[in-house]
């Protein structure tokens, strides 16, 4: 939530017109960073709506609580932006959707992935035919863990982190926690992004099982389409955290096409391209965004003002495939078989 507040801080045409939270220390280091008023602090969120006015409503509640908060604050027909992941599961966010009546200028979801340089500029590149068909997709992605760092990348110490571990909702399973919910989402969705809306025929999917832990910090997911496979892995446990040190294996992804090949890491200054010209391939540089493109504050004021839709990793219709194919890995892992993607909510 610091995060996002700070891209609405620093934005010139937004302001942070309130914040609200039960608990008043989760929000004090940005109360502080942001220098915000009492005026502007709230603990109840009806009381918070009505005497801010606000034109846009940041959410980043649990997974297992984006439904509950969706449907509260649906009825004030505000514009909700919800931080990753969709949902805990896809009966949820189809209820999030029919909540809004299925329009994704009303609800997006906000995957931080999708505004790094590298993975827009292999979208560009995807998208004008770099490497042909796409035909695979192979995700890796991951941190140390959900409680190393706080808003702002801000690292914690071993000893403060296995101390909140067992009251973390990250580390609980009815509350939406486990790497799979976590970073799944990331590599489906942009995945299908990728693909041009494409979904799988079926799921296949293993998990580990941490001694003392609730929930999976390693999950290896393979995705049978009508053209291939493709492999989608997530990891609570990297040797370092991909936006300070790459760690080995690299986040991000690398996709594979008819007509060539396309490496895309997390927070790297170039993409690597491999085609029928230059086999050997060559590092290119990313993109340099305007600023619509950088966070999505930014895409969402643009969007607003000249009355475009939102790009594709935040709309609904790209989010459920990527819900649709992480539900079916949670039921695969958990029967330990092979799920068919239709067996999971065929339609909307």
């Amino acid at each position: 939530m610091g995060d996002n507040l700070e891209f609405a801080h620093r934005h010139p045409r937004a302001e942070v017109v309130g914040v609200c939270d039960h608990q008043r220390d989760r929000m004090q280091p940005t109360i502080e960073r942001l220098a915000l008023p009492e005026s502007a602090v709230f603990d109840d969120p009806q009381t918070c709506i009505e005497a801010t006015h606000p034109d846009l409503i940041v959410l980043c509640p649990s997974t297992a609580g984006h439904r509950e908060w969706v449907e509260r604050l649906a009825p004030w027909n505000i514009p909700l932006l919800l931080e990753k992941p969709f949902a805990a599961t896809l009966a949820d966010a189809d209820a999030m959707a029919a909540a809004v009546d299925h329009d994704a200028g009303r609800l997006a979801i906000h995957w931080p992935l999708a505004w790094y340089p590298s993975h827009r500029t292999a979208y560009r590149l995807v998208r004008d035919g770099a490497i042909g068909e796409v035909l695979e997709i192979h995700y890796y992605d991951g941190n140390r863990g959900p409680l190393w760092h706080t808003a702002g990348k801000e690292e914690r110490t071993a000893e403060q982190v296995a101390r909140e571990k067992p009251n973390s909702w990250f580390y609980q399973r009815d509350a939406g926690g486990g790497s799979l919910l976590d970073y799944l989402g990331y590599g489906t969705t942009l995945g299908t992004w990728f693909l041009s809306g494409e979904a799988p025929l079926e799921i296949t999917a293993v998990v580990d099982d941490p001694p003392g832990l609730e929930v999976d910090e390693h999950a290896v997911v393979i995705a049978r389409y009508a053209r291939g496979l493709s492999k989608f892995e997530t990891r609570w446990g990297t040797f370092t955290d991909p936006w300070v040190h790459q760690p080995q294996p690299k986040c991000g992804f690398v996709l594979v096409g008819s007509e060539g090949t396309l490496s895309s890491y997390d927070g790297e200054t170039t993409v690597r391209l491999q085609d029928r010209k230059r086999p050997a391939g060559i590092d290119l540089p990313v993109d340099t965004l305007p600023l619509e493109l950088q966070n999505p504050i930014a895409h969402w004021i643009d969007c607003r003002e000249r009355g475009t839709p939102l790009d594709g990793p935040m709309t609904l219709p790209i989010c459920r495939i990527g819900q649709q194919m992480v539900d079916a890995a949670v039921i695969s892992a958990f029967e330990k078989r092979t799920v068919p993607l239709e067996e999971v909510g065929g339609g909307e």
